[in-house]
This record gives C-alpha cells, structure tokens and sequence, in this order.
C-alpha cells in the first residue's frame, strides 16, 4: 500500500469515527458525563488527525489525465527499482493551455507510468526547457497511463493525421509534423495566437 492510499485510509477511518461518535452522542444524549466527555476529547483528537493528514495531500502528484494540451513546467523521473518492487514513475508539472495556447496559470503535477522511451523523452524536453525553449505536450500522445483497452481503442478513435501532426515551430507559431513523428510526446510550444487588431 502506497503512502497515498495509507493517508486516505486513515482519513476514512477518522472520518467515520468522528461520524459514529457523533451519533452516539445524539442517540444516547443521557449518557454519564464523564462518557460525553470522553466522547468529546476523541472527537477533537480525530479532528487534529483528519487536519494532519489532510495537509499531508497537498502537493500529491495526480494519476488523473493531463490535459488536452498543456506546457510542461518541469519533470521529474524515477526509474524503477526491482529490489524493492518500485515500478518507477514520471512526475510532470504542468499548466494546461487553452484554444490560443495560452497557459491557465494553474500549475498541476501528474504522475505518468515509467517507461525507458518516455523517460528519454522527457529527459529531451527537460533540457529544451533549460535552453529556453518551451515544451508543450498532448493527453493524446500519453494514452490513458495505464495501458488500459481504452490506449488501445483510442488509436482508432483518433485520426492517426492528428497524432502525427503534433509539434510547432516556437518562433513562427506554425505546426509542422515532427521528422519523427511516432516518438513525439513533447514538442516546442508555440506562442499564444492573439485576437485580431482593430482597424483603424
């Protein structure tokens, strides 16, 4: 079990706890007062722990799907590690862009499956980043994450034209078809198109 679902659990747990104490209070409100006490005092404490635990969720990478289209941010890889039955993953921080490839300015980390050509790819995409040159990306290209029938489906859902017409030329706001087209996961994000100036 997972950290994530170790902090839901406990989350669950305290959750009915607090629910069950409550309604025992309610039901049987003639009780001795030193039980409503005790019931009051474990009440509070499952409250300082659902506060505790919930603070620890802030920051969890999600294994929801990326966006449509998106920039990345920054990335971080962790490969697998077989001793200890880690499968690895890769954490991608990204903002989604909108029609016009215009960043939403809400930042969100996801959590991808780990594989050797998806961690080539973004190792790529992490250094054009450091060199200045924005990275953009496509849910269409990461399938669902998680090798489920609807990757499979998806490639004949999905005009084949479109996933091999992802990538673009940052300086000229033009897509073009990567030389490599089957491998492109991230390409170089164009710039925002902007609404038409008024004539004068």
């Amino acid at each position: 079990m997972t950290s994530l679902q170790t902090v839901i659990l406990t989350l669950s747990v305290a959750y009915a706890i607090i629910g069950a104490l409550l309604l025992l209070v309610l039901v049987y409100a003639r009780l001795h007062w030193s039980l409503k006490a005790v019931a009051v005092v474990v009440t509070s404490a499952f409250y300082v722990i659902s506060f505790t635990e919930m603070r620890g969720l802030l920051g969890w990478a999600t294994t929801a799907r990326l966006p449509v289209t998106f920039k990345l941010l920054h990335a971080r890889i962790v490969e697998p590690h077989t001793l200890q039955g880690e499968p690895g993953a890769i954490y991608l921080w990204v903002e989604e862009l909108d029609e016009d490839n215009r960043p939403s300015a809400i930042p969100r980390a996801y959590r991808v499956p780990y594989s050797d050509a998806l961690a080539e790819k973004t190792h790529a995409a992490e250094n054009e980043i450091k060199a200045g040159h924005p990275q953009g990306g496509r849910a269409a290209d990461f399938g669902g994450g998680d090798g489920s029938i609807i990757d499979m489906v998806r490639e004949y859902v999905t005009p084949k034209i479109i996933l091999e017409t992802t990538g673009g030329d940052s300086s000229t706001g033009e897509f073009k078809a990567p030389t490599d087209a089957g491998a492109a996961v991230f390409t170089p994000l164009p710039p925002p198109r902007m609404p038409p100036k008024d004539e004068q």
